[in-house]
């Protein structure tokens, strides 16, 4: 039983994903509170998932796959819900976003053109990222405005994911939870390397 429990995790940032969705369809009063605890309980989901997997011996690269696109469908999410809560933000940085939002996609489309699968380094900058844009939706729901957090949160959003292309580039085979360059050079290079506690979740 216990071997479902980081699937099960993972499931669960799908299913509120979506349910937020649902919820702002339905005109839910205090919907950016239930945007929040989604947003909660998604980044808790997400650290223990790995920590668990791992813990279990059960951390395969299935699983990690699931982990990475999941992911990315529960931001995608939560990031609609706040548009569509704060669509003059949006509107008003529009290029910055599309940028961020490029960069993203030029890293899926550099992944299935080597290796025909989605990413799944689960980088140490990827990590860190992600804490800042939990940061920078939880501001957008709570006030619709955002300045320095922003800034950073974008442009660091594309130096981790140019990082990404980079340590799928030097790979000569897909590999999961990779995480940095340096580490993709050493993997490249036939030596073993150890993961950070960071890529636990």
């Amino acid at each position: 039983m216990k071997k479902h429990i980081p699937f099960s995790l993972i499931l669960l940032r799908l299913f509120l994903g979506l349910l937020l969705l649902v919820f702002y369809w339905l005109k839910f009063d205090n919907f950016k509170y239930y945007a929040i605890s989604f947003l909660v309980v998604g980044l808790l989901s997400d650290i223990f998932d790995g920590i668990i997997a791992r813990r279990l011996h059960i951390a395969t690269q299935m699983l990690r796959r699931w982990d990475s696109s999941v992911d990315l469908i529960f931001f995608i999410c939560i990031t609609l819900a706040t548009y569509l809560s704060c669509p003059l933000f949006f509107k008003d940085n529009a290029l910055l976003i599309f940028i961020l939002l490029g960069s993203e996609a030029l890293t899926y489309i550099v992944s299935f053109a080597k290796f025909k699968k989605e990413i799944a380094t689960h980088s140490i900058g990827a990590k860190v990222w992600t804490l800042f844009l939990f940061a920078l939706l939880i501001e957008l729901l709570l006030h619709c405005q955002s300045t320095f957090l922003f800034q950073i949160t974008i442009w660091l959003g594309v130096l981790t994911r140019l990082e990404i292309i980079a340590i799928i580039l030097i790979l000569r085979d897909w590999s999961n939870d990779i995480p940095s360059v340096y580490h993709a050079i050493r993997l490249r290079k036939g030596k073993t390397i150890k993961k950070h506690k960071l890529l636990n979740g």
